[in-house]
């Protein structure tokens, strides 16, 4: 059990502590000239997408943890660790830039002390760990760690609510008429969720069929976190889907198969690549029903899946030295270079000379490049249908 809990703090999703909140004070990039603009944006999800919130309001704890607000994260683009599993921006950052928006600040800065932050251009709900299902739900099946209690699906649309004051205007009611219409004119980015519930399962023992069998749970939840975001007056919302976690690092390293054809030619497990397609084949078509149903809003599929595979499988068409399975901060490794006791940020690992040649970044998240590659994918795709910005 102690080596299974420090699994979890490798895949990104145990408490940081004692982490130093450095937010940049950067100005946003000249906005594209498009037919839709956006006053603001909006982010929920996991690690993916954490500006800082995990780092939030922490206290000090086992040095093991403090790997994401340690050197070499941040060093490509901030110039420092700023609590972002990256070595520079996140899909997040490219995505408010290229709308001319300023980076998020974590929603958990909200507040009406010294430190709190502006959110009158949006916020960001992510957080490290972030699950889909309620962590009663994963208590019920005995999943109850702690670790997967720092801030499900649920919990940061509540966040949402208690700072939308801060956004729509302290005399203006949430969920009244002036509130809806600056939240219809503002863009949501919702998920991904679901890649650590299933890491509560599978790195906690269960098989992949019995993940599987939670999955249309997860994707009902989900929908049901889209339609509350539209209750409160949300119009445009991208919903990502799962990633092809089967060529990732840690899943490598920690879910290895003896069996030769659970492999393909790329190096990647099967069986979790097809968890993560069953998973978006569900959710795509939930969200199909969910715009028949609400057909003023524009729900946008983002195709994680899709891109990361052609990265793994082409990586040189995209100005790659190595393919997402190469970690560029570690400690040596093997072939991977991911070790579990000296994963990047801890005594002995150090980065790659380029970052950008790198699709990998810690076995887990990616490089700044690939985020950068993803971000347009979305904005003008052809990975997020139909794309933000309509041509």
């Amino acid at each position: 059990m102690a080596r299974a809990a420090a699994l979890v703090v490798a895949a990104g999703v145990l408490l940081f502590l004692q982490c130093l909140l450095c937010l940049p004070s950067l100005p946003a990039a000249a906005g594209v000239n498009t037919g839709r603009r956006y006053e603001a944006l909006f982010n929920f999800g996991d690690s993916l997408g954490d500006t800082g919130n995990i780092c939030v309001n922490k206290s000090a704890a086992d040095n093991l943890l403090l790997t994401v607000a340690q050197p070499p994260y941040g060093m490509t683009y901030f110039g420092r660790p700023t609590c972002r599993c990256s070595d520079g921006r996140l899909v997040i950052d490219f995505l408010a830039q290229g709308l001319g928006l300023p980076l998020l600040p974590p929603s958990k800065l909200h507040g009406g002390g010294a430190g709190a932050a502006d959110f009158r251009r949006g916020a960001n709900m992510a957080i490290v760990g972030a699950t889909a299902l309620d962590f009663a739900f994963l208590k019920s099946i005995g999943l109850g760690y702690p670790v997967w209690d720092n801030g499900a699906m649920n919990v940061q649309i509540q966040w949402l609510r208690e700072l939308l004051p801060s956004f729509c205007g302290r005399d203006v009611p949430p969920g009244g008429p002036r509130c809806r219409a600056r939240l219809a004119r503002s863009l949501f980015v919702f998920g991904p969720f679901g890649g650590n519930d299933f890491n509560a399962m599978l790195f906690f023992g269960f098989s992949n069929d019995q993940a599987r069998n939670y999955t249309p749970t997860i994707v009902d939840t989900v929908a049901s976190g889209i339609e509350q975001l539209i209750e409160l007056g949300a119009v445009d919302i991208i919903v990502p889907g799962a990633l092809p976690v089967g060529c990732f690092a840690i899943y490598l390293t920690f879910l290895p198969s003896t069996n030769p054809s659970d492999y393909d030619e790329y190096g990647c497990l099967k069986p979790l690549n097809d968890l993560s397609i069953y998973q978006n084949t569900l959710l795509q078509n939930r969200l199909a029903g969910l715009r028949a149903k609400h057909p003023a809003a524009r729900i946008m599929y983002a195709d994680y899946y899709a891109h990361v595979e052609a990265l793994v499988r082409s990586p040189g068409r995209f100005g790659f030295a190595r393919g997402a399975v190469p970690a560029c901060c570690g400690a040596g490794g093997g072939k991977l270079n991911f070790e579990l006791d000296k994963r990047c940020g801890m005594k002995g690992a150090v980065a790659c000379k380029d970052p950008a040649r790198f699709e990998s970044w810690d076995g887990v998240h990616f490089t700044e490049a690939v985020n950068r590659l993803i971000a347009d994918g979305w904005l003008r795709g052809p990975y997020c249908h139909p794309p933000v910005l309509l041509h």
